[in-house]
């Protein structure tokens, strides 16, 4: 497809698809449960990690861990006893279990004692020198501090990704498009103001890819990391501010078209 074509026709599935409507059936719905930023935070964080397998099982597990949370999530992370802890046990998604959402809790309460925002967790100490700061860095960066907490559970490494492990980090890069993307449709919440959108990285899950390789936008065989940022590169070609609007539109012509 020629370029100024692919544009017109991605320009029009993102307005079909970036729209408030999209919100009640994908995962984003968790965290638009919320109105404190530390809650959209973490309710956005747990659904993004736990975005796996099908929407509604999803959506439905987010909603089970927060009512055990009495849907105050930064509350609990901040004043949770140990009677609290012990209403989390049992909870599990797929291969998520209660040790690794212990540690999870562990890490929410460490961070946000010492830190207004979850976007700190993204950004090293030395990031105001970096002038040309990259989502690479920033996801690296996070798994390192992630796991800076003395006892971790190893078992719990598989759930927090990051370019290191070549992995495409779809979860990481959707919940960072939620947090930092300014979307005047009301889907992506734009709390964030220190990382960019110019500098996001599409997520790339399985029907983002399919749809991808179709229109010709990956060459890349395998799926891994490298290949998020080839796609990430050709997306930046239509829009170079806001290259991941157009996951929107790749996101609905996979699953909502079967394109």
């Amino acid at each position: 497809m020629e370029f100024l074509a692919l544009k017109d026709f991605l320009d029009i599935k993102v307005e079909q698809y970036n729209q408030p409507s999209f919100i009640a059936n994908d995962p984003i719905c968790i965290p638009h449960g919320f109105s404190k930023p530390q809650d959209i935070e973490i309710a956005g964080f747990f659904a993004a990690i736990l975005a796996w397998g099908q929407r509604k099982t999803i959506i439905n597990k987010c909603k089970e861990l927060f009512s055990r949370m009495d849907n105050e999530p930064y509350q609990f992370m901040m004043q949770h006893g140990d009677d609290d802890l012990k209403g989390l046990l049992g909870f599990k998604h797929r291969t998520f279990n209660d040790t690794d959402l212990l540690y999870f809790v562990a890490f929410f309460k460490q961070h946000y004692a010492n830190s207004e925002s979850l976007e700190t967790a993204f950004l090293p100490a030395d990031f105001a020198v970096q002038l040309n700061f990259s989502a690479e860095q920033a996801l690296n960066h996070f798994r390192a501090y992630f796991f800076s907490l003395p006892d971790f559970p190893r078992r719990t490494f598989k759930h927090i990704s990051s370019p290191l492990q070549k992995s495409t980090c779809k979860r990481l890069n959707m919940f960072l498009r939620w947090m930092v993307r300014k979307d005047n449709k009301g889907v992506d919440f734009g709390l964030w103001d220190t990382l960019k959108p110019a500098n996001l990285i599409c997520p790339c899950d399985v029907h983002v890819d399919r749809v991808a390789r179709r229109l010709g936008m990956i060459s890349r065989k395998q799926t891994d990391w490298q290949t998020a940022v080839e796609l990430t590169a050709e997306l930046r070609k239509l829009d170079p501010l806001d290259p991941v609007k157009y996951d929107f539109a790749l996101f609905g012509l996979g699953v909502e078209e079967k394109f």
